[in-house]
């Protein structure tokens, strides 16, 4: 069923009677729908199946899951109208048929798109209904309809600001138009759809074509003195090249004045916009054949085409924005919620901070990294060639002959994910890849020539896994920064059970492009993260991300050189384990540098120390310098060596695993407290005695398994259903977790089947110790740090409070590109402005959401939260106290307001009694 004609009461493309749902070759034909095969049916749901014009199959299959939902359909708020909707959608996802498109199953049922997400989510977790590929699918429609959403949203303020009030009928219809040739250029130009950076710049380029060619009445002055000063050039064609010039269009040039007009009130960069017209925009101008023509693109041309590609894609229809369609609801924003910065170009007494929009989130961060490489070349720096030089074996050759070989790779590679034309773009993220690479080698030579005072750092400089996993971070913090890496499908995607034809950049793509392993990657992490405090929270947080999914699962894949580690810690006899238990309730400590971790795999053990060391008691032997092999152990029997990369892991793999327990314990477990410690002795145990289970599987089978095992042995009853639930809500899960584990090689099934041919067998004599008189000594409780990075640029709480944080001021940041979050900020010391400011910042904090306190032990309904809280990550005191709503800082100002008080008392009654003498 297509989507209801839109009103002609506007200047509009009218939209043929029927959808030619045959002309694309996606769209399958079927035989007629019977109704009578389907009299043992609801006549609704038949009628329903009809209007979507699916086959007898798919109504019998939708049917038939219908039915074995049914006894749970209770739980349910929802008519049974948009659960039939939903399973439609999952029976005809996993069959990989084409019927309907997403907008007209939403017009069918009457939902939003945000209600048949929700909806259908809600049938997973509360009945496990849904496949990982719909999941998939389901994922994909979320990420588009958000990405379009933002930028219809801009599409329009944009509008407001380029066209005149009058005559309403013609803007209107140059704006429909604009709005679906975009969303036809990014159909046509995009694999990657949801990639918001691309898709605005591509808008961005539509807007300039659209101008420019508009008549002049319409434009609002600034975009009419664009278009006025800058003749568009006449493309001429030679003599030689008349003959052709109707076989081959000749290429649109932009306005460039007009181009720069756009970016800049849009706060894009100016040479990624250019390169997005030339690669891109031109090439799908000249496939509709409009260079030739100089007027406006026809509408009723340009909403066929999409038309064509809508069906085409059985996706939502997203001219219906125009109409503010109920199928695309936009959600109300809470002004509150919302991230603001500070607005530009204004007065210093009007800077109140704006929204933080999805795009000018993406500007501002694309703004700041290249802000920050805007000093560093594409090549060795003076000061890093003189650290080459200074080698005894000088790796520059390598270097350069590394990055030009694996540059046009990248290129190639990048335009296969995101877009055909897309190589000139690969070519500009490597280039910033690679200054990001030379910036952050070159600080970390600089503090590894501090910490051990040499120059020559031969052995690691010519190690080419570590320049190699070096370039994979930078790159990797460039894509995440334009968006193209994240974490779409809610952790790492194993790579089955989504669509096989899909490619994207998410994590960890760019291992696999340069051929490292994950434990290889990790290893340059926290290095780099402390060698670069420019680096904005949220990329440390997709960095700690990626160094979680690293320890969970992809540093165990069969091929990692974790194994190989693990088995000389274990056949060479180490006095030492991976980790020693009694150092789990210890605070991890960060002393290992990269240089360390690439030069392990062995160092000297603490205990290894010659007898004239004259290191201070407990303190931790120095690194031998990244040029020169470790010093042996001194005496008749050295100690065996220590792997210090492997030690490291470890330690961050044990806090990791007991934090996700610990979690899973609050879910299901809350009233057998004493079994926590029991579940962790076993899953550590498991984890440092049986490794090879972890070999191609995840850290969460292992925990789950470890739960379902002490429950059983304890009789406490806990079926793995109920695991498996709970797990769901857990952040940064996967389907494939729990659906699709290794049994043996090349054969998967369920967590269930998992747990009884492979954990049970494994572990059984260990787990069932755990059932006598005389169980084994738990493990000590690892202590799980507030952060595993602490930054140059973190704050830093003051002595005795316990929300007051101070941030040291970065100099190499201008003040106009500081983006504080939903709050104001004030230096001490320095003219403040007028005084109504300080009535805008009570303003601020009254509109403010009211802070909730964490929940007591005993359950206890969360109290509102009065005091105020300077502290940057929101976070509550740890006791939760003051009750009275008085925060510490307001306390300690009151105190030095009396204390002053009392001292010009004090002084004054001093003064007095002088006075007093001297008469």
């Amino acid at each position: 069923m297509p989507p209801k004609r839109r009103s002609a009461g506007t200047i509009q493309n009218k939209e043929p009677k029927k959808r030619r749902e045959s002309s694309s070759p996606d769209i399958k034909t079927t035989p007629e729908f019977s109704v009578k095969k389907h009299k043992d049916k609801d006549a609704d749901f038949v009628a329903l199946c009809k209007n979507l014009q699916v086959s007898d199959l798919v109504c019998d299959s939708t049917w038939k899951m219908y039915k074995s939902l049914e006894e749970c359909l209770d739980e349910f708020a929802e008519d049974e109208k948009r659960l039939w909707g939903s399973c439609l959608f999952t029976v005809v996802t996993d069959m990989d048929v084409t019927y309907f498109t997403i907008s007209q199953v939403l017009k069918a049922v009457s939902m939003n798109v945000k209600q048949f997400v929700a909806l259908v989510r809600k049938l997973d977790i509360n009945l496990d209904a849904i496949s990982t590929k719909v999941n998939s699918a389901l994922k994909r429609l979320e990420n588009k309809y958000d990405v379009t959403l933002a930028l219809y949203q801009r599409f329009e303020k944009t509008c407001k600001r380029i066209f005149a009030v009058a005559p309403e009928a013609k803007k209107t219809e140059i704006i429909r138009t604009c709005w679906t040739m975009f969303l036809l250029a990014k159909g046509k130009a995009l694999q990657m759809e949801d990639d918001l950076v691309i898709s605005f710049q591509l808008l961005l380029c539509t807007l300039e074509l659209f101008i420019k060619r508009c008549p002049s009445a319409l434009l609002q002055p600034l975009y009419q003195s664009a278009v006025s000063k800058v003749q568009i050039p006449v493309t001429r064609t030679s003599r030689r090249n008349q003959n052709n010039a109707k076989a081959r269009p000749a290429e649109p040039e932009a306005n460039m004045l007009l181009l720069e007009t756009l970016c800049k009130e849009n706060e894009c960069n100016i040479d990624e916009v250019k390169n997005v017209y030339q690669s891109s925009f031109s090439a799908f101008l000249v496939s509709l054949d409009l260079p030739k023509s100089p007027g406006l693109p026809q509408a009723s041309s340009v909403n066929e085409q999409y038309e064509e590609h809508y069906l085409k894609s059985r996706d939502i229809d997203a001219r219906l924005f125009l109409d503010y369609d109920e199928t695309l609801l936009m959600p109300e924003i809470d002004p509150v919620q919302v991230e603001r910065t500070p607005k530009k170009n204004m007065l210093e007494e009007d800077a109140i901070p704006i929204p933080q929009t999805p795009i000018r989130a993406a500007m501002t961060s694309i703004q700041q990294l290249r802000g920050d490489l805007t000093t560093c070349g594409d090549r060795p720096s003076t000061n890093l060639a003189t650290y080459f030089k200074n080698c005894t074996v000088d790796p520059t050759r390598d270097v350069l002959k590394r990055l030009e070989t694996l540059g046009p790779t990248f290129s190639q590679k990048f335009a296969e994910a995101v877009g055909p034309r897309c190589i000139t773009l690969g070519k500009q993220r490597f280039t910033l890849g690679v200054k990001l690479y030379y910036k952050v080698m070159e600080a970390m030579l600089k503090s590894e020539e501090k910490r051990l005072s040499v120059q020559n750092f031969s052995k690691l400089l010519n190690d080419s896994t570590f320049h190699t996993s070096l370039l994979a971070c930078a790159l990797e913090v460039v894509m995440a920064t334009y968006g193209e890496s994240s974490f779409k499908t809610g952790g790492y995607n194993h790579g089955r059970g989504g669509d096989p034809g899909e490619a994207d950049l998410c994590f960890p793509w760019i291992l696999d492009f340069l051929n490292i392993s994950g434990f290889d990657f990790y290893k340059v992490i926290e290095s780099f993260i402390k060698a670069d405090p420019t680096l904005s929270k949220d990329i440390v947080k997709h960095l700690e991300t990626c160094e979680n999914l690293i320890m969970e699962c992809i540093a165990w894949k069969t091929d990692s050189p974790l194994f190989e580690l693990l088995k000389q810690e274990h056949e060479g006899g180490a006095v030492e384990q991976a980790e020693a238990p009694a150092s789990f309730n210890q605070p991890l400590q960060h002393n290992h540098t990269a240089a360390d971790l690439y030069l392990s795999p062995v160092r000297p053990c603490l205990r290894s120390l010659p007898s004239d060391s004259t290191a201070p008691p407990g303190s931790q032997p120095a690194a031998p310098p990244p040029n020169q092999p470790a010093p042996q152990a001194v005496g008749k029997n050295p100690r065996n060596l220590k792997s210090n990369s492997l030690s490291l892991f470890y330690k961050k793999l044990y806090r990791l695993a007991y934090t996700r327990l610990k979690m899973l314990c609050s879910y299901l477990l809350s009233s057998h407290s004493e079994l926590e410690p029991i579940i962790w002795t076993l899953f550590q145990h498991t984890l440092q005695h049986k490794y090879e289970l972890m070999r191609d599987r995840h850290l969460d089978q292992l925990m789950m398994s470890a739960m379902y095992a002490i429950c059983k042995v304890k009789s406490v009853d806990l079926r793995f259903k109920a695991i498996v639930s709970s797990y769901k809500n857990m952040p940064n899960t996967n389907q494939e977790t729990f659906k699709h584990v290794l049994i043996t090689e090349g054969q998967y099934d369920s967590i269930i089947v998992f747990y009884n041919q492979v954990f049970m067998q494994k572990l059984k004599t260990n787990i069932l110790q755990y059932a006598s008189t005389r169980p084994p000594t738990l493990s000590p409780i690892p202590q799980i740090p507030c952060s595993p990075y602490k930054l140059p640029s973190s704050p830093v709480r003051l002595p005795g409070s316990s929300n007051v944080y101070v941030s040291p001021m970065k100099s190499s940041r201008p003040p106009g590109m500081m983006t504080p979050r939903s709050r104001m900020l004030v230096s001490i010391g320095e003219s403040f402005g007028t005084p109504n400011r300080f009535q805008k910042i009570n303003q601020m904090v009254s509109s403010g959401e009211h802070a909730m306190k964490r929940a007591s032990d005993h359950g206890s309904t969360p109290k509102l939260l009065k005091r105020l809280r300077f502290d940057v990550d929101g976070q509550d005191e740890p006791d939760g106290s003051k009750s009275d709503g008085d925060s510490t800082l307001i306390q300690r100002l009151n105190d030095l307001t009396s204390a002053r008080s009392r001292m010009q008392e004090q002084k004054m009654k001093a003064n007095a009694e002088s006075l007093k003498e001297q008469l």
